[in-house]
């Protein structure tokens, strides 16, 4: 393949191959024979072009919705006609499309469309989702399947029950912070402290309620609980108003992969059916995790609360 570029040409109203070609042999970028081809590790297998098209999408967040072209070349230090060059193919496929005023991006349904069949590409997802319906129908309030992204928990699946007044405003594809939910404890109770400290450095954790552990040393002591007795039964933690009980979900060689829960609307969990709903949760978090190829061990389980002074977490 020849290393010679050629010059750039204005982009057809749909996106073709010779789009993406002008793209991978633009003067900014690297040609994909010279990056496939040179010595080193394994950045030499990397196309410079479709890593600046990606971390162009990820600089959207739920904070940032709208950005411009402008902005982007600033956060990216790339050149603005590689930008534009990138944000009007990312636009041709649908990942990206311009607000009313023409000048911001925002994210599209391509994304959308693709977060999706990732959730759906997942054997957990496809395992899960029935149990999720089935512990909803019987118990009688929302459950939720839920896996970790970094410090973050995504919910994969969700079912909501007509006899429960509560029905909660997640959905699937929510992302709520780990360290300050009950899902994320449970998720959380895979790691060592080291592997805490690492994903924590900071001294002092981010606070949503008084309920949120203050540092990663109190996080790390919630999570090891939570391991040892196999579930977590929390009031009030994220929010005041909403209990949340939890069990981990583990895959063929042990880890935890995933967390099955319910949640109440309501403040405090009545005694009398605490036991039952915990029994419940266990019981289809087992079911789940021997779908995965996972034998967990059956033991007594017994309400303990997670932190000195509290029933529990949510």
């Amino acid at each position: 393949m020849s290393n010679k570029l050629i010059p750039y040409q204005p982009f057809c109203n749909k996106c073709c191959n010779s789009c993406v070609l002008r793209i991978l042999k633009e003067p900014q970028l690297t040609d994909l024979t010279d990056v496939t081809q040179s010595d080193g590790d394994e950045a030499r297998y990397i196309v410079p072009a479709l890593e600046r098209g990606l971390r162009i999408l990820g600089q959207f967040t739920r904070e940032r919705r709208q950005i411009s072209a402008p902005e982007l070349a600033q956060s990216l230090q790339l050149p603005r006609s590689t930008v534009f060059r990138l944000l009007n193919t990312l636009e041709s496929m649908e990942f990206v499309e311009k607000t009313d005023n023409g000048r911001e991006y925002k994210l599209s349904l391509g994304v959308l469309r693709l977060g999706f069949e990732y959730l759906a590409s997942l054997d957990l997802t496809e395992l899960g989702t029935p149990l999720v319906n089935r512990l909803c129908q019987q118990v009688g309030h929302a459950a939720n399947l839920v896996v970790r992204d970094d410090r973050h928990i995504v919910y994969v699946a969700k079912a909501t029950s007509s006899t429960s007044p509560f029905i909660g405003s997640v959905s699937v594809g929510t992302r709520l912070p780990a360290h300050a939910t009950v899902l994320g404890h449970v998720l959380l109770a895979g790691l060592s402290l080291n592997q805490l400290k690492e994903l924590y450095p900071e001294q002092a954790l981010e606070n949503f309620s008084t309920r949120t552990p203050a540092d990663v040393n109190e996080l790390y002591q919630s999570a090891m609980q939570i391991r040892e007795q196999g579930y977590v039964a929390g009031e009030g933690f994220y929010e005041a108003h909403i209990s949340t009980i939890a069990a981990p979900v583990y895959n063929h060689s042990g880890q935890i992969v995933a967390a099955m829960g319910i949640t109440l609307g309501a403040p405090r969990i009545q005694a009398a059916e605490k036991l039952m709903l915990i029994d419940s949760v266990c019981e289809v978090a087992n079911e789940l995790s021997a779908l995965m190829d996972y034998a967990p061990a059956i033991r007594r389980r017994k309400v303990v609360p997670l932190r000195s002074g509290q029933k529990g977490v949510a």
